[in-house]
């Protein structure tokens, strides 16, 4: 068995390189938003023209972000989305709802503090793990059968 696994959400952390590093040796293939922010941020109007209305500036990378964001969803098997300790993480929730209304398996990823205001989002979840190596063995005892230790 193989995995293809979207890493969405938070940026600002390294989480994803742990999870790709711990997963190591195991058929996973790992895809993800474009995780520089001002290359995020700026995509639109860099490609298709400036705009002096910072919405329509925003809405022209949202766009052609979306294009990036709704393949890597669509072609996952499992989906992670990382909620992170600093800023609001709108994209991140929601492209944890595209994922489910795809029927993506689905692990978030946060700490405690976010156990509320996320909980129709852990809902949809099939795990909710709080570390990265949590995730990785996830991801483990999927395709191997094998439990940590």
């Amino acid at each position: 068995m193989s995995l293809k696994v979207y890493l969405s959400g938070e940026i600002h952390t390294d989480w994803r390189e742990q999870i790709i590093d711990g997963a190591q040796g195991l058929d996973v293939t790992f895809s993800s938003p474009v995780t520089d922010h001002g290359a995020s941020d700026d995509c639109g109007v860099a490609i298709l023209g400036a705009e002096p209305n910072k919405y329509w500036h925003d809405h022209k990378g949202a766009m052609v972000n979306a294009i990036r964001t709704r393949k890597g969803i669509s072609d996952a098997d499992v989906v992670v989305v990382r909620f992170g300790d600093k800023y609001k993480q709108w994209n991140a929730a929601f492209d944890a709802g595209y994922a489910a209304a795809l029927g993506k398996s689905i692990i978030v990823l946060h700490g405690p503090d976010h156990q509320h205001a996320l909980k129709e989002v852990d809902a949809a979840a099939l795990a909710v793990a709080e570390a990265p190596a949590q995730v990785v063995e996830i991801l483990r005892y999927v395709l191997t059968g094998v439990l940590p230790g």
